[in-house]
C-alpha cells in the first residue's frame, strides 16, 4: 500500500509546526524568558534554537523522508543489518511519557476554557483567590480525568481518519485560526495602559535575574527550552518528514518551521505580560502564570469572560495540535512494528495513554505524598525529568551520531537527502560542526540537567 503524503506544502508546514508549537511556546516560554533575564535569555535561546535545533530538526526530517517510515522501522529501512534500530525503543518510549503528562495539561486548558467562558470566574478575583481555584481543580481528580479523557479521545479520533482526511483536514484550519487569534490578542495587548511596562519586563535585559540564576543555569535553560519546543529526539518530527515530498531542501523547511515556532513563542509573551501589568498582577507565578495570574487579569478586565475564553481557546488549539501530531507518530510506529491497522493502533494507544496519565493526575491529590524528586515534587515533575533530561538528549545525540558516523547512515547520504529540492543547501564542511560541536552541546545539556535537579 502506497504511503500517504501531504496534499500541499502548506499542510506539511502547518502540521509540522503544530507539532512543535504547543505549551512549550505559549505557556513555558514567556515565564521562563522573564525569569531568566528577558532579552538576554531571548538572545541565548535564539542562538541555540537556530544553531543547534535547526540542524537536528533537518536530521529527523531527512531520516523520515529517506526511509518513508516512522521511528518504528526507519533505521531498519535505510541501515539494514546494523544495531542502530535498538536505539529506537527508548526514543519511542519518550512519546508515551510526553503524552502522559502533556494530555493532562491539555485537559487543564479545556477545563479553564469552559470555566472562564461560562462565567464561573467572573468578578474581581485576586491572584491568591485564582491560586486557590487552581488548587481546587488539582484536588479534584474526577474533573481532571473527564477533561483529559475528552481531549485524548478527540485527538485520537482525528488521527483515526488518516493523514489527509483527519490530521491535515483538522490541523490546517486549527493552526490558521491559532495564528489569527495570536495576532489579534497580541495587537489588543499593545493598546492596554500597562503595555509598555509589561513589554519592558518581558524583553528588556535584566542582569539581576541573570545573576540570580547564574550563567550556566541560564545557558542550560535556553538549550532545554529550544529542544523541548521543537520536540526533538523522539521522532515526532521525523514522521512528518516521511509524509513530505522532495520539492524543497530540508534546511529551508527546518528554518521555516523554526521561525513559525519562534513567532508564536514571542507573541505569546506580548499577550501575557502587558495584560498582567495593566491590571496590577505580578507575572511571577512561574508555571502557574496562565492558570493563576491571567485568570486574575481576566476577572478584572472589561468583557474578561470573553477575552479569557478566547485566550484559553488559543491555548487549547496550541496544545491539541501537539497531541494530534505526537499521537500520529505513536500510531504510525505501532502500525509498522506490529503490522496492525490504523484503527486498532488508535484504540490500543488511546487506552495506554489514558492509563499512563492517571499517576500524573493522582499526583496532585490522592497520591500527593509521593514526591520522587524530593520535597514539593510531583509525579508529573518526574515524568518531565525522565523525558526532558534523559530521553530527549539521548534521542538527539542518537540522531546526530547516526548521520556523522560511517557505521551509521553517513554524512554523505544525509546531505544527499537534505539538499534535494529548492532552497538553502547544507555545505559539506558542516560535517565537523555536526561531529564535534553538536554532540558536546547535547552532553553538556544532559549533565547540567542532573546538576540542576540533584546538585542543590
Amino acid at each position: 500500500m502506497a504511503r500517504e503524503q501531504f496534499s500541499s506544502r502548506l499542510g506539511f508546514l502547518l502540521i509540522a509546526a503544530g507539532c512543535s508549537i504547543g505549551l512549550g511556546n505559549v505557556w513555558r516560554f514567556p515565564y521562563i524568558t522573564g525569569e531568566y533575564g528577558g532579552a538576554i535569555f531571548l538572545v541565548i535561546y535564539l542562538f541555540f534554537l537556530f544553531l543547534v535545533g535547526v540542524p537536528i530538526l533537518t536530521i529527523e526530517l531527512a531520516v523520515g523522508r529517506a526511509s518513508r517510515r516512522s521511528l518504528g522501522k526507519s533505521f531498519e529501512e535505510i541501515s539494514p543489518n546494523t544495531k542502530w534500530n535498538l536505539n529506537k525503543f527508548l526514543m519511542i518510549s519518550g512519546n508515551y511519557v510526553l503524552m502522559a503528562f502533556y494530555s493532562l495539561v491539555t485537559g487543564w486548558m479545556f477545563y479553564y476554557m469552559i470555566k472562564v467562558g461560562s462565567g464561573a470566574y467572573t468578578g474581581v478575583i485576586s491572584r491568591d483567590e485564582a491560586g486557590g481555584l487552581f488548587g481546587s481543580m488539582l484536588a479534584d481528580p474526577a474533573s481532571q480525568f473527564i477533561c483529559t479523557l475528552i481531549v485524548v479521545i478527540g485527538s485520537f479520533a482525528v488521527c483515526a481518519c488518516g493523514l489527509q482526511k483527519g490530521v491535515e483536514r483538522i490541523t490546517k484550519p486549527m493552526m490558521i485560526l491559532l495564528f489569527v487569534l495570536l495576532v489579534f490578542m497580541a495587537a489588543r495587548s499593545f493598546i492596554l495602559p500597562g503595555a509598555k511596562e509589561g513589554i519592558s519586563y518581558y524583553l528588556m535585559p535584566n542582569f539581576s535575574n541573570l545573576k540570580e540564576h547564574g550563567i550556566l543555569n541560564t545557558l542550560s535553560a535556553a538549550m532545554a527550552q529550544s529542544f523541548f519546543t521543537l520536540g526533538l529526539g523522539v521522532g515526532s518530527i521525523q514522521i512528518f518528514g516521511s509524509y513530505m515530498n522532495r520539492e524543497h531542501t530540508l534546511f529551508s523547511e527546518g528554518m521555516t518551521l523554526t521561525i513559525l515556532n519562534t513567532v508564536v513563542a514571542v507573541l505569546s509573551g506580548f499577550i501575557i505580560f502587558p495584560a498582567c501589568f495593566s491590571y496590577g498582577v505580578q507575572p511571577d507565578s512561574g508555571p502557574g502564570l496562565v492558570f493563576i495570574s491571567l485568570v486574575s487579569v481576566f476577572s478584572n478586565m472589561a468583557y474578561g469572560q470573553v477575552w479569557g475564553a478566547v485566550f484559553f481557546l488559543f491555548m487549547l488549539f496550541a496544545s491539541v495540535s501537539t497531541l494530534i501530531a505526537v499521537f500520529e507518530n505513536i500510531i504510525a510506529i505501532c502500525m509498522e512494528i506490529f503490522d496492525i491497522s490504523r484503527v486498532k493502533s488508535v484504540v490500543y494507544n488511546c487506552i495506554v495513554i489514558i492509563l499512563l496519565g492517571i499517576p500524573c493526575l493522582l499526583g496532585y491529590n490522592l497520591w500527593s505524598d509521593i514526591q520522587p524528586l524530593g520535597a514539593g515534587s510531583t509525579i508529573l515533575d518526574t515524568y518531565d525529568f525522565i523525558l526532558s533530561k534523559n530521553i530527549l538528549p539521548y534521542g538527539t545525540l542518537c540522531y546526530i551520531l547516526y548521520v556523522v558516523l560511517k557505521r551509521g547512515w553517513g554524512f554523505d547520504n544525509y546531505l544527499k537527502e537534505a539538499n534535494t529540492g529548492i532552497g538553502i543547501k547544507i555545505p559539506l564542511w558542516a560535517l565537523n560542526y555536526y561531529k564535534f560541536v553538536l554532540p558536546v552541546v547535547i552532553v553538556v545539556l544532559f549533565l547540567q540537567g542532573y546538576v540542576e535537579i540533584f546538585g542543590k
